[in-house]
This record gives C-alpha cells, sequence and structure tokens, in this order.
C-alpha cells in the first residue's frame, strides 16, 4: 500500500478520529445560545470581507474598461470621420 496511493483516505481517517475524541459535551443551553450568536457573528464578518472583497475587484474593473473606452474613442472617432470624408468628397 503507497502512502500516495492511499494518503488521502489516511488523513480523512485521522481527521474524523480527531474530531471523535476532540469534542466535548455542551455545558448548558447558556452555553449553546452563545456557542451560536459567535458563531453568527463570525459568519457575518466573512460574509461582509466577501462583500468588499467583490466590491473591490468590480469597481476596479469598470475603472479599467472605462480608461480603455476613454482612450480609445478619440481615434476611432477619428477613423469614423475619415470615412465619412473619404465618401463625401468627389473624386
Amino acid at each position: 500500500m503507497s502512502l500516495r496511493k492511499h494518503g488521502a483516505a489516511l488523513f480523512l481517517a485521522i481527521a474524523m478520529a480527531g474530531t471523535a475524541f476532540g469534542t466535548a459535551p455542551q455545558n448548558s443551553p447558556k452555553q449553546d445560545m452563545k456557542d451560536a450568536g459567535h458563531e453568527t457573528k463570525n459568519a457575518a464578518k466573512d460574509a461582509g470581507r466577501g462583500t468588499k472583497n467583490a466590491a473591490k475587484k468590480s469597481g476596479h474593473a469598470v475603472k479599467h474598461t472605462t480608461k480603455k473606452a476613454a482612450h480609445k474613442t478619440p481615434s476611432k472617432t477619428e477613423q469614423g470621420a475619415q470615412k465619412v470624408k473619404d465618401k463625401t468628397d468627389p473624386n
């Protein structure tokens, strides 16, 4: 049995065994409520961080695209004007 072949299964078995022995019974319903409150708080923090990162990335993308369009617009306008001029000039 090679470690590469069965390494993931071994790791999973050890992790599951560790959680079975590492959990202690809850002390009281009051402690359950406190733990639930802490978990809710941490979940809200994680959600806020995710929202912040998504907003930062999308804001950067919008800024980049806007700059790109602003720099490209004058040359494309000039090309369009040249086409119109070429079509309307008598030969």
